[in-house]
C-alpha cells in the first residue's frame, strides 16, 4: 500500500496558509506544522530546534516543565529550564517550578491517584488556564522563530500567514468540551488567536488517540492491516508521560481509506510519570535515616532513575543500578557502592506493575466491547520506547491472539504529527458515543410507581392539567452508538409557558451520564455519574407574536412552544443546538457547542450561558 504522503490530496485553497500542530504532553511537548501551498500536496515539518537543546541535533521533543518568579512571570520553559545554570539561578531567587500543570485540566470524572504525590504549587495569581496558556505562547514564539530561521525568506512567509494560522490542539481521549473551552481560553491568554469568534474558529481540537492513528497511517506501521483489510480491528496505545489513551479502529475502505471507532476510546492514568512517582515513594522508604534520604537527595536520585533504569529496564532477572554520585558515593546497608544505587529487578518491576495491569485492562475492555475484532495492538509515545512495557503487553495479551508492535520511527512525536494527518487527510469517519447524553424532563406522575411516590413532594402541575415529576432523564444518544460525522440524534419536546417574557431567555441542559450502558430513569444531580455537559440557550421572542394562547386549568392562560433538541456527536467537538418553527419564517435554529463561546449559523448567534434549567413551566416534556 502507498504511504499517506503519496496518497495525500494537493491543498484546494487559493492562498498559502499554515497549520500548527501542537502537543502540550504531561512531561514532554512538541509542535509540527505543515505549509500548505495552493495546489501542492501538504508536507508535514517538525520544531527540532528549541532554546537550550540547540546541541541536540533533530530532537522535536521538550520538557513540559516552567518557572516562575514570584510576580507570576515566567523566567524559563523548556528545555531551558532543565539546565543546571537555571536550576541554579531558580534556588538563589526562589522562582517557582511548575510541571505537570496538564493534569489540573483533567475532568472531575478522572479521578487521579497520586500515590502520595502532589502536584506542584501555581505560581502567583495564575490559574491553570494561564499557565497552560503561558506554555502555548513559549511553544508558539518557539515555532516562529524556527520557522522563520528555517525557510527562505522566512520572515516574509512568516508575515503572509500569521493572521490566519489555524492550530491543533491535541488532548486525551478523556478529556471533554470543558477541557476544550479551557484550552480555546488558554490559547487565548498565550496570544495565539484573538478573542473575537474569527480567532476562536482557528482552534481545532482532535483526541490523541485519534491523531495517533493518524501517525501509524503516515509512518507505515499501519501498511499490513490496511493493504488487506478484513473485519479484523486494531488498537493504537498512545502511552505518554501522564496518560494512556487507548482508541480502537477497523479499516471500512481502502480508496480512500476510510476508518472507523469500534469501541468507545478510554483514557487512564497510567503514563510514565506515575512509575517514576512509585519508585521515588519506594526511594523514600530504603533511604530514610541515610544522608542520602533528603528531599534533594531523593529528587536527584529519582531523576536519574527516569533518564537511566527506567528507560533501560527490560528484565526483572537482572540487577538494576541508578548511577547517581561519584565513586566515592558508598552506603553498604542499602546497596549503594561507586555511586550507584543497586535495585532488585523485582523490585523495578514493581513500579511499572499498576501502569502494565491498568493498560492491559482497558486493552482487554475495548477487545470486548469490540465484539473480538481487536487483532493487533499499535504501541506509540514516548512510555511506548519502554521495553519491559513493550514486552509485557506482548506477553500478557499473547493469549488472546493479539499481537502487539511499534514504529521504527520516533514514537513521541506521534502525536504532533498525527494531528496534522487528522486535518489534513481525515480518515475518521465514524466514532463510538463514550457516554449517555439526554435531557432533563418532566414525567407524568404515576401513584403506583413507588420511585413516584418517593418524589411526589416535588411534584408540579402543568397549566393544560398533568402532574409531572422533575429529573427524569430522556436519552438522546446512547452509549456504543457509531457516529457519523453527518449523524444527527434529535427528540422532539414541548413546553408551556405561562409568561411569554420567559422566552428571551430559552435554555435547555445537555445532560451526560456515565455509568453505563441502562438508561437511567432519573438525573441524580449530585452524583458523580451525572454532569451538565453544556447547556444550549436561545432567545425563543419571535415566536411570542404567532404562539398561540390556550386556556388552562381553573382558566390560567399559556402557550405551549414544541422545539427539537439535536446533537451533533461525529465530530472531534460535541455540539448541540435547538430548532425549532415560528410558523412565519419557517425552521430556525441556533447553534451551541461545548466551547461556551458564539456559533455562527447564518444570521444566528447564540451566547453560552450556564444557568440552571427555568423551572417553572419551562422544563422539557416529551412529546
Amino acid at each position: 500500500m502507498k504511504q499517506t504522503s503519496d496518497i495525500r490530496k494537493p491543498y484546494a485553497g487559493f492562498s498559502r496558509a499554515l497549520i500548527i500542530a501542537l502537543d502540550v504532553g504531561t512531561t514532554f511537548s512538541g509542535v509540527s506544522y505543515a505549509l500548505l501551498e495552493p495546489g501542492e500536496v501538504p508536507k508535514f515539518h517538525g520544531v527540532t530546534r528549541f532554546p537550550g537543546q540547540e546541541h541536540v541535533a533533530g530532537n522535536s521533543k521538550i520538557p513540559s516543565i516552567m518557572y516562575y518568579d514570584m510576580h507570576g512571570n515566567v523566567m524559563a520553559a523548556g528545555a531551558e529550564a532543565d539546565n543546571a545554570s537555571i536550576i541554579s539561578q531558580a534556588e538563589d531567587e526562589d522562582w517557582i517550578k511548575t510541571e505537570l500543570f496538564k493534569l489540573r485540566l483533567r475532568p472531575k470524572a478522572m479521578k487521579l491517584k497520586m500515590n502520595g504525590m502532589r502536584l506542584s504549587p501555581l505560581p502567583r495569581n495564575k490559574t491553570p488556564v494561564d499557565v497552560f496558556g503561558d506554555f502555548l505562547a513559549y511553544l508558539f514564539r518557539c515555532t516562529k522563530n524556527f520557522i522563520i530561521d528555517t525557510h527562505a525568506n522566512g520572515q516574509t512567509l512568516w508575515h503572509h500567514v500569521e493572521h490566519s494560522i489555524e492550530f491543533i490542539l491535541s488532548h486525551p481521549n478523556g478529556w471533554e468540551g470543558a477541557q476544550q473551552t479551557k484550552m480555546r481560553r488558554a490559547a487565548v491568554y498565550g496570544g495565539l488567536i484573538p478573542d473575537t469568534d474569527e480567532g476562536r474558529a482557528r482552534i481545532r481540537f482532535v483526541t490523541e488517540g485519534e491523531a495517533s492513528l493518524h501517525a501509524c497511517v503516515q509512518n507505515g506501521l499501519a501498511a499490513d492491516v490496511l493493504s488487506n483489510p478484513s473485519r479484523h480491528g486494531f488498537l493504537v496505545a498512545d502511552a505518554g508521560g501522564g496518560t494512556l489513551d487507548i482508541s480502537s479502529y477497523a479499516v471500512r475502505g481502502t480508496d480512500p481509506l476510510v476508518i472507523e471507532e469500534v469501541a468507545p476510546p478510554d483514557c487512564i492514568f497510567a503514563g510514565s510519570v506515575f512509575v517514576s512517582r512509585r519508585a521515588r515513594e519506594f526511594l523514600e522508604g530504603k533511604l530514610r535515616g541515610t544522608r542520602y534520604g533528603t528531599p534533594d537527595s531523593i529528587d536527584h536520585i529519582t531523576k536519574r532513575f527516569d533518564e537511566t533504569t527506567k528507560r533501560l529496564f527490560r528484565d526483572k532477572k537482572d540487577m538494576q543500578f541508578i548511577p547517581f554520585g561519584s565513586p566515592l558515593d558508598k552506603d553498604n546497608s542499602v546497596g549503594i557502592r561507586g555511586g550507584q544505587l543497586k535495585l532488585d529487578g523485582t523490585e523495578v518491576a514493581e513500579f511499572f506493575e499498576p501502569s502494565v495491569q491498568a493498560a492491559v485492562m482497558s486493552i482487554k475492555s475495548q477487545v470486548d466491547a469490540s465484539q473480538g475484532m481487536i487483532k493487533s495492538v499499535w504501541l506509540v509515545g514516548g512510555f511506548a520506547a519502554s521495553p519491559w512495557l513493550f514486552s509485557q503487553l506482548q506477553e500478557r495479551l499473547a493469549p488472546l491472539k493479539i499481537t502487539v508492535s511499534r514504529p521504527d520511527s520516533q514514537t513521541s512525536k506521534a502525536v504532533a504529527d498525527g494531528a496534522l494527518g487528522f486535518y489534513c487527510d481525515h480518515h475518521v469517519s465514524a466514532r463510538m458515543s463514550k457516554f449517555m447524553y439526554g435531557v432533563e424532563y418532566l414525567r407524568e406522575y404515576d401513584p403506583s410507581d413507588p420511585e413516584h411516590l418517593a418524589r411526589r413532594d416535588r411534584l408540579c402541575e402543568l397549566p393544560s392539567g398533568p402532574r409531572l415529576l422533575p429529573d427524569a432523564f430522556d436519552c438522546i444518544l446512547a452509549r456504543c452508538v457509531k457516529v457519523k460525522e453527518s449523524t444527527v440524534f434529535t427528540r422532539k419536546y414541548c413546553t408551556e409557558l405561562t409568561n411569554l417574557s420567559t422566552l428571551s431567555v430559552f435554555e435547555v441542559e445537555i445532560w451526560c451520564y456515565r455509568g453505563g450502558d441502562m438508561i437511567p430513569q432519573w438525573i441524580l444531580r449530585h452524583a458523580e455519574d451525572y454532569s451538565t455537559l453544556c447547556v444550549v440557550r436561545a432567545d425563543l421572542s419571535p415566536l411570542s407574536g404567532s404562539a398561540e394562547p390556550k386556556h388552562g386549568k381553573n382558566g390560567k392562560t399559556y402557550w405551549t412552544i414544541v422545539f427539537s433538541v439535536e446533537i451533533h456527536f461525529g465530530l472531534t467537538e460535541f455540539k448541540a443546538r435547538i430548532k425549532w418553527n415560528d410558523n412565519v419564517r419557517g425552521i430556525n435554529v441556533i447553534s451551541f457547542s461545548t466551547c461556551a463561546e458564539p456559533i455562527t449559523l447564518g444570521k444566528d448567534q447564540v451566547w453560552a450561558c450556564v444557568y440552571r434549567l427555568q423551572r417553572e413551566w419551562s422544563s422539557c416534556r416529551r412529546r
